[in-house]
């Protein structure tokens, strides 16, 4: 990987970071995640389920929404950056928009269906101890607001 390509994944990530990290303040879940369309962000979210009481409002999918309605095509040119390994029902949405790379900040907390979603889209795992740390110290915090979110 060159480093020019190297430094503009560790960017977006930071990116989805601070969006975890606002997550977090809010009380929430601390993932974040940004869309990214010919080198621009065109949208991001972070977990939103305890803040507005939703069953369905995780990192990638509040992203999703605040990037607005786009066409097929533009989702085609798009890169996903969360913060951690999407779960059945984000990798759901972003296989529905053929978003052709999924780029996580980790996978050791929770790994999604990378197995099947690899099967559609290019995964990169940055693996970022800076990730691993927010959810590690997350969960010792609030274990029980993790179980929910993940559905335990």
């Amino acid at each position: 990987m060159s480093n020019l390509l190297k430094t503009a994944r560790l960017k977006f990530m930071g990116e989805a970071i601070k969006e975890a990290r606002k997550g977090l303040k809010e009380g929430g879940i601390p993932i974040g995640a940004v869309l990214v369309k010919g080198g621009k962000i065109i949208g991001r979210g972070h977990n939103r389920r305890v803040q507005d009481k939703s069953a369905i409002l995780h990192a990638e999918m509040d992203c999703l929404e605040n990037a607005g309605r786009l066409k097929a095509a533009d989702y085609k040119e798009c890169v996903i950056y969360s913060t951690l390994s999407p779960c059945s029902m984000c990798t759901g949405a972003i296989l529905l928009y053929k978003i052709p790379m999924v780029v996580i900040g980790e996978n050791k907390t929770f790994k999604g269906p990378e197995s099947y979603s690899k099967k559609f889209v290019k995964l990169v795992n940055l693996d970022l101890p800076e990730c691993k740390k927010l959810m590690a110290d997350f969960i010792k915090a609030r274990p029980e607001l993790w179980n929910e979110d993940i559905g335990e």
